[in-house]
């Protein structure tokens, strides 16, 4: 078995909100992973879902697998670097605001027939 794999580096959201929608296409197959994501109602899903079809343009184009044979077998999202930024608060104060980023991993692999 061969995997393919596709990464979105450096996306500006939260990697703990990018994992409510990680969560929910993994294992499954690559089209109905994709129909999913068309659905869901997160300003993540939009990112998610280009960078699964990514990852199978990647294996149509370079390897000639079909998509209906593959599936999601692995997909995580890390933290990547926060940048650090500062509000000025009462009092001569400052609140510190994090922007922080993520990156994203699919793994694609085919159906054992």
């Amino acid at each position: 078995m061969q995997d393919f794999q596709a990464k979105l580096r450096f996306l500006p959201l939260s990697a703990q909100k990018v994992r409510l929608v990680v969560d929910l296409v993994r294992g499954k197959d690559v089209v109905e992973a994709m129909e999913m994501l068309r659905f869901v109602q997160k300003r993540s899903a939009q990112p998610v879902r280009k960078l699964l079809a990514s990852a199978v343009s990647n294996a149509e184009e370079n390897f000639g697998i079909s998509r209906d044979d593959l599936y999601v077998a692995e997909i995580f999202a890390d933290e990547a670097p926060t940048r650090r930024w500062r509000r000025f608060g009462a009092r001569g104060r400052f609140k510190p605001i994090l922007r922080r980023t993520s990156h994203v991993t699919v793994v694609l692999r085919e159906r054992g027939l």
